[in-house]
């Protein structure tokens, strides 16, 4: 099986998976006093200073959490609750037209539900959020703004934001800004403290952790309301027993990721790069989405005219070769992709996409096997065509 779809989720490291399983029969809940549970929250603790290094943060503004969905939404609902908490007037919520739906949807729901207003922030051609768009989508008079959210690297087509340059705007007017750094750590040296941002979010199961464990990294001037209340664990913003184990491989994987990132880089942006060419050496109409130079080492997104990317994925995965598509299928009805949409894809080309993201595990055989594969899986699926809209 060749397996091209790390950015869904990256295999984990087997350190990762030896640190975890060392762990998952000892007992001790971290919240405890006794010896136990002393033990299990100086592990917690130890990963925290892990966590917090690797990422350039304190380890007090580490928040861990079940995953990075969980971590989305308790950084812009609880952050613009609270703005509005302490400044009433604050009601609008901006996040850019390609986030993740894990904050594409809870800021619908708060604007839909919660009495907010949702600002969509424009992308360029090639999936990037530009200071001069944020300033557009701020308008002429921010003071309304309760929080921004903006992604550092975008999960469809891999292209990097330049949050430095986005958090100089918003500093401006005191607003506070979240990126989601999900796709980032395992190929960018992420520092949060350089960022500018108050709060960020990760996951495990994209730097070669566990599924179900991830943190929102908040900045200590940050005030964030909870989702939920319970025991008041990590500082009372994410109640609820902390996963021990988990919490411990998800810092072994980022340890491991900081160690191998400049060599993995390279080998993977060349690896890469060949996949590219020799899929545009098989299909000349093939696009190569995103942006060609600031973007993820691992990722290569495609749109093939007259070809359901759904078809393809499945046509693929037939002859051994996993991927994914650039869209969400609804009840069985293939979607669009909201992120070439927003590029200014149109609605057939949005439909017509593959990605194909590679990991530490992937190997040259990867790709010889996806480029023995494509060719009769593009044929067959240009003979099916489109559905009819």
């Amino acid at each position: 099986m060749a397996y091209l779809d790390h950015a869904a989720t990256t295999p984990m490291f087997p350190e990762a998976v030896a640190a975890m399983t060392e762990l998952l029969a000892e007992p001790g809940n971290p919240s405890s006093l006794h010896a136990s549970g002393r033990l299990s929250r100086r592990h917690v603790e130890e990963a925290r200073e892990t966590v917090a290094r690797v990422l350039g943060a304190r380890a007090g503004e580490i928040v861990f959490t079940a995953g990075g969905t969980e971590a989305d939404n308790i950084g812009l609902k609880g952050i613009a609750w609270s703005e509005r908490n302490f400044y009433p007037h604050k009601r609008r919520v901006l996040v850019s037209s390609v986030e993740h739906h894990a904050i594409l949807d809870p800021a619908e729901w708060l604007s839909g539900d919660d009495g907010f207003e949702l600002t969509l922030i424009a992308s360029d051609a090639r999936g990037r959020i530009t200071p001069e768009a944020l300033r557009e989508a701020l308008g002429d008079d921010p003071s309304d703004v309760a929080v921004v959210s903006i992604m550092l690297a975008n999960n469809e087509v891999g292209t990097v934001n330049d949050i430095s340059s986005l958090t100089e705007v918003t500093r401006e007017f005191g607003i506070r800004f979240h990126t989601d750094a999900v796709q980032a750590p395992a190929w960018l040296p992420v520092q949060f403290s350089e960022l500018g941002v108050c709060a960020m979010t990760v996951s495990g199961h994209k730097v070669g952790g566990p599924h179900g464990v991830g943190a929102l990294v908040i900045s200590r001037d940050c005030k964030v309301t909870p989702l939920v209340h319970g025991g008041g664990q990590e500082r009372d913003v994410r109640s609820g027993t902390l996963d021990t184990p988990a919490i411990v491989a998800f810092a072994k994987a980022l340890e491991i990721v900081e160690l191998r990132r400049d060599q993995e880089v390279a080998r993977i942006s060349a690896l890469r790069d060949q996949l590219v060419q020799r899929v545009l050496e098989i299909d000349d109409s093939a696009v190569y989405n995103g942006d060609h130079v600031g973007r993820l080492a691992n990722n290569a997104h495609f749109t093939f005219p007259g070809c359901l990317g759904d078809s393809l994925l499945m046509l693929l995965d037939a002859q051994g070769v996993e991927c994914s598509v650039g869209s969400a299928c609804n009840a069985g009805v293939p979607q669009p992709s909201h992120v070439l949409l927003a590029m200014g894809a149109n609605d057939n080309d949005a439909r017509s996409t593959l990605r194909f993201t590679l990991g530490y595990s992937s190997t040259q055989e990867d790709v010889d096997a996806l480029i023995a594969a494509l060719p009769s899986a593009i044929e067959r699926a240009r003979r099916a065509g489109m559905p009819k809209s």
